[in-house]
């Protein structure tokens, strides 16, 4: 096979955005039967930078459809397979699409970035929609070998060299920018994606300039790690042949089997040692859409409150948030209970941190709800955490920082958080401002609740814009539409405690309320869906 990689120029100047288009098609009419694969890089519809969402919808708009109708065009002169890269108009939006044709000139497939950059979402506002769902790597099987992709900010998440390399992929093709790496970082990630995923990586980018330093690196690499070809810097394009069949295997670890390197990997991979990921992991709570449903205790109407069961059915039921209590033990280890006595909701009595861990797991947490809960124990903060981590957003309401505000426990509390990486997806309530504030001080990239306030019931929003809190618990009845339209206006989210009615939830969601707190789940949540996407 004969791979051909272009390499363009590219500059912030987008004056020249003409000009460099233009040398695009012109590399395009350079291309030859002899060619079995043509690559083009990212953007080839915005050929320079543009420097507002206005820039690049007008070069999207213009080039768009010349670069993929010159695409194929070039595909069926040249009988080769052609890679281009546009933003792909879709119905929710635009998207940043790698485009292959076949040797015929007919698109087969479009691949869409994973990974966007904060730049493609806040600045030119990309569609994001696709990228919050599980996906399996995609496999493109044309001619007899298997494609993978990758585009530019995709390179930088190698966990998904793994999933890629399960498929058994034969290129992995590349439509990339990754305009401030040095060249030497670019080709330690080029070999690595290669040598990884078992198969030759096509890769095109630009060039910033034939002596930058810094972008291109346009390139074929083996399976082995070998660079066949290397661009840096040089603006044009270069033509490789090889195997694309050719693999690499080596001893699985010395005197082992041969095989290839992630299959190896994959002898002795861990998953559950890094990062929470998968198909049960939900969108985090700054992008996870309004109004929620926030299941109080858990799914407490089929299950004891604060316990694994009812929090098991609500996030098995797709709850997008659950809320629990904790506590401190006398030795200081942090369980979830409602109250601070144990005598309504166990068989035991007495205060909870009046006695120890070991003392607590005597007592039975199940038998009062029901007979088939029957042996259930106390749960810990760090058990909800390692069952349901980035699985739901977690209202976690402190309880010990309203008993004892002298002794808030962050250092634990707070280590755990960031020992389950779960930061974006949880919240903590309180209604102690001192506690609030020690929380900001200590971990400011964590976010607050400002908790009901007995002695001022009404002022619950001004404390929470004093205190920079990103929520409120608005209790009921003591708020009123003034006070969510006032923390809306400041940029604050209303939760409610509670709605446990079909008819309060609906009062409380046309008021404009957020998030809705709920014992009965279910019931509550298909209400709920009702508001997603309508106007209130």
């Amino acid at each position: 096979m004969k791979a051909c990689i272009v390499q363009p120029p590219y500059s912030r100047d987008y004056a020249k955005t003409e000009e460099y288009f233009l040398w695009e098609m012109k590399k395009f009419d350079e291309c030859d039967e002899s060619m079995d694969i043509i690559v083009f890089p990212e953007s080839c519809d915005v050929p320079c930078f543009a420097p507002t969402k206005e820039d690049n919808l007008a070069s999207i708009e213009k080039y768009r459809g010349k670069v993929l109708a010159k695409a194929s065009e070039t595909a069926k002169r040249c009988k080769a397979i052609v890679v281009v890269n546009v933003h792909a108009q879709e119905k929710s939006g635009l998207r940043n699409t790698t485009v292959v044709f076949d040797r015929s000139g007919q698109e087969v497939y479009r691949y869409y970035k994973q990974h966007l950059t904060p730049g493609e979402t806040s600045i030119y506002g990309l569609d994001t929609e696709y990228t919050y769902e599980y996906e399996e790597p995609y496999v493109l099987e044309l001619e007899g070998l298997r494609f993978g992709f990758l585009i530019c900010y995709d390179f930088y998440f190698y966990e998904a060299y793994a999933a890629i390399a399960r498929k058994n992929v034969d290129i992995v093709i590349g439509c990339s920018h990754q305009r401030t790496d040095t060249h030497a970082t670019l080709e330690t990630i080029n070999k690595f994606c290669a040598y990884h995923t078992n198969a030759y990586l096509l890769r095109s980018s630009v060039s910033m300039g034939e002596d930058s330093p810094v972008a291109g690196c346009s390139c074929v690499v083996a399976p082995t790690g070998e660079v066949l070809a290397d661009m840096k810097s040089k603006i044009g394009s270069v033509c490789v042949e090889f195997d694309p069949k050719k693999k690499f295997y080596k001893p699985a670890g010395y005197g082992g089997d041969m095989m290839a390197h992630w299959q190896y990997i994959e002898k002795g991979r861990r998953a559950w040692k890094y990062r929470p990921a998968g198909s049960a992991i939900c969108r985090y709570d700054g992008i996870m859409p309004y109004p929620r449903t926030c299941a109080h205790r858990g799914f407490n109407t089929v299950a004891p409150e604060n316990s694994m069961p009812a929090f098991g059915a609500a996030v098995s039921l797709g709850a997008e948030e659950i809320e629990f209590d904790i506590w401190a033990t006398k030795d200081g280890e942090l369980v979830s209970l409602h109250d601070c006595s144990l005598d309504r909701v166990s068989n035991g009595t007495g205060l909870v941190w009046e006695q120890t861990y070991e003392e607590l797991l005597r007592y039975d947490f199940g038998v009062k709800y029901t007979e088939a809960f029957t042996g259930l124990k106390i749960v810990t903060f760090e058990e909800i955490l390692k069952k349901f981590a980035c699985h739901t957003v977690m209202n976690i309401h402190v309880k010990l920082w309203e008993h004892d505000e002298d002794n808030l426990m962050l250092e634990k509390i707070v280590g755990l958080i960031r020992k389950y990486d779960c930061e974006k997806y949880v919240y903590f309530m309180s209604s102690s401002d001192k506690a609030l504030a020690a929380v900001k001080a200590y971990a400011p990239d964590l976010k607050i609740c400002v908790g009901h306030d007995k002695n001022r019931p009404y002022e619950i929003v001004e404390r929470a814009i004093k205190l920079g809190a990103e929520k409120v618990q608005l209790f009921r009845p003591y708020f009123n539409k003034e006070m969510i339209e006032k923390a809306h206006a400041n940029g604050i989210i209303c939760n409610v405690f509670y709605a446990d009615t079909e008819a309060d939830a609906r009062e409380y969601l046309e008021m404009g309320v957020d998030t809705v707190l709920t014992n009965d789940y279910l019931r509550i949540s298909k209400v709920v869906e009702q508001y997603k996407y309508k106007v209130l």
